[in-house]
């Protein structure tokens, strides 16, 4: 048996050929039943009309009736037979019968069928009526037209039968072959043209792809569709849902079939029923849905310069920006270490020459202020700020801001208690990035001063930090928060995440930042709100 591979075509456009050969194929074969039926239905009706004019002819001669008299000897019966070979002549018939009420031969044009009964199987002809169709003319398929034969009185005499066999199958088929022959070149050469001009429309419409190709395709976006971590939606022009992929679902909690169905008509969180539904490109745009936190890209489809379509890619960052939030602690506390060491070291060199000078007196009076200043910073924090982790962050910060020539301040009315440990490890977050923010604008235009603002009112920690910097103009205000975004040189490894972090951090926690310009105009002032704070010592902070 041979296999498919060697007598499918491979290719779209044979395909197609042998599908329209097919169908032709099939076509002709109706046709050429139908035209032979069609042909029978001819033959008997045209020949019917003129075998029952015969018929009828025949049985209305007077000397037809006279003859089947019941006196009238068998001899003079016998001379009609030259009538009914003439009648035969005539009408092209393949047999001519006069037969007595029974059906019994009694003259015969070519003498066969001599008492024998014609078939009378369906004929009307004994109830006195015309009757035509077909007859088992002793043994040939005929049509025959049967006419009773009657006296006077309306009594049956006899009956006159002529009949003419039905063609054969081969002369009926070349009465239509030429016909079919035609029709079929013609379908043929059709169907090669329309077979080429359809392939050629769908591999136009496929990009050239054949179908093994496409079912190739199609499998690998299911499986694609089904094994990749990212939600993949596509959305028509029309806001219809074409794909959707399993992590899709999973990330904003969508069930049942929601392909074919609009982006308006699902029950989806407002920011992401936003986001489905707009035109316009995003890029690494960040949502907090619950307590997961989304990287939403966004890319138009475009065909011919037309939008037709869009798609969007969710992937859930809530790991990694945990992961993000603890490498910005640590890498602040790295970088307070090392102004640090860098300033030990500095007021090392300086005990160590005035220890070598003998300069003994002048020692103790450095250390002593040196003690005193590290005290009054301490203090200072310690005084106003109760939470050990955010305390100790911003004396870092403090002596990191003081290496770089900015002095940090601590606003007079800042008050906050021991948090909770998560909140503690966010507020901790939130600060340090935006004291690192603010230190960075003030250097960069020789500001020498920064000021935080720490109070806990009610459940939410609202925290301001407020530098002499160059400030945020107001067109680029909706854009700082956006990852990547820096005013530093982009070639600088890690810019762009800070306050992206901070905003995330805040939105998770159901809160928000803002960005406004200083008291005089001058600098920026960057105001944080982070709710469900829990205040006081815990059992898991006096656990540890």
């Amino acid at each position: 048996m041979w296999s498919r591979s060697r007598w499918w075509p491979a290719t779209l456009a044979g395909q197609f050929l042998v599908l329209q050969l097919t169908v032709l194929l099939a076509v002709v074969a109706v046709a050429s039943v139908v035209s032979v039926q069609q042909s029978d239905a001819d033959f008997r009706d045209n020949r019917g009309s003129r075998l029952r004019a015969a018929a009828e002819s025949m049985a209305n001669i007077r000397l037809v009736r006279k003859t089947f008299r019941e006196d009238v000897v068998e001899g003079q019966r016998a001379s009609l037979t030259s009538y009914t070979q003439q009648v035969r002549t005539n009408v092209q018939a393949s047999g001519v019968y006069l037969a007595d009420p029974d059906g019994v031969v009694l003259v015969s044009s070519d003498f066969a069928g001599r008492e024998r009964r014609i078939d009378l199987g369906g004929s009307t002809v004994q109830q006195l009526r015309t009757w035509t169709g077909d007859v088992d003319d002793f043994g040939t398929p005929s049509i025959a037209a049967q006419v009773p034969i009657i006296n006077r009185g309306g009594e049956l005499l006899g009956i006159a039968m002529v009949a003419e066999e039905y063609p054969t199958w081969a002369e009926r088929a070349r009465s239509v072959l030429p016909d079919l022959l035609t029709f079929a070149g013609l379908g043929l050469a059709l169907g090669v043209a329309g077979s080429f001009l359809l392939s050629r429309l769908i591999r136009r419409r496929t990009r050239g792809l054949e179908p093994a190709a496409i079912a190739a395709l199609a499998d690998q976006r299911e499986a694609l569709l089904h094994s990749i971590r990212e939600g993949v939606f596509a959305v028509a022009d029309d806001g219809t849902i074409t794909v959707l992929s399993d992590s899709a679902r999973e990330l904003i909690g969508l069930e049942g079939d929601v392909e074919g169905r609009r982006v308006d008509d699902l029950d989806l969180d407002p920011a992401i029923r936003g986001l489905l539904a707009d035109d316009a490109e995003i890029r690494d745009h960040v949502v907090v849905l619950g307590d997961q936190v989304l990287v939403v890209n966004r890319n138009p489809v475009l065909e011919r310069g037309r939008r037709v379509a869009s798609v969007t890619t969710l992937r859930d960052r809530t790991e990694l920006l945990a992961l993000q939030s603890e490498l910005s602690a640590r890498q602040s506390i790295t970088n307070t270490l090392r102004a640090q060491t860098h300033e030990f070291h500095n007021q090392l060199h300086t005990i160590s020459g005035l220890v070598q000078l003998g300069e003994y007196d002048e020692v103790s009076r450095l250390v002593g202020t040196l003690s005193r200043r590290r005290a009054e910073i301490s203090d200072a924090v310690t005084a106003r700020v109760e939470d050990p982790a955010v305390a100790a962050l911003l004396i870092a910060k403090t002596s990191l801001a003081a290496e770089r020539g900015v002095d940090l301040r601590l606003g007079a009315d800042s008050e906050l208690p021991r948090l909770d440990p998560e909140s503690s490890t966010d507020v901790g977050t939130v600060l340090g990035n935006l004291v690192d923010n603010a230190v960075d604008a003030s250097v960069s235009v020789g500001g020498t001063s920064v000021e935080v603002d720490l109070r806990l009112h009610e459940d939410t920690v609202r925290l301001s930090v407020a530098d002499t910097g160059p400030g945020v103009p107001p067109d680029r205000i909706g854009e700082i928060f956006r990852r990547g975004w820096s005013s530093k040189a982009p070639t600088v490894e890690g810019r762009g995440l800070g306050l992206a972090l901070v905003q995330v951090v805040c939105e998770r926690r159901g809160g928000g930042v803002a960005v406004s310009a200083g008291p005089n105009g001058s600098g920026a002032v960057f105001e944080a709100r982070l709710p469900g704070v829990q205040s006081g010592v815990g059992p898991e902070v006096e656990a540890r």
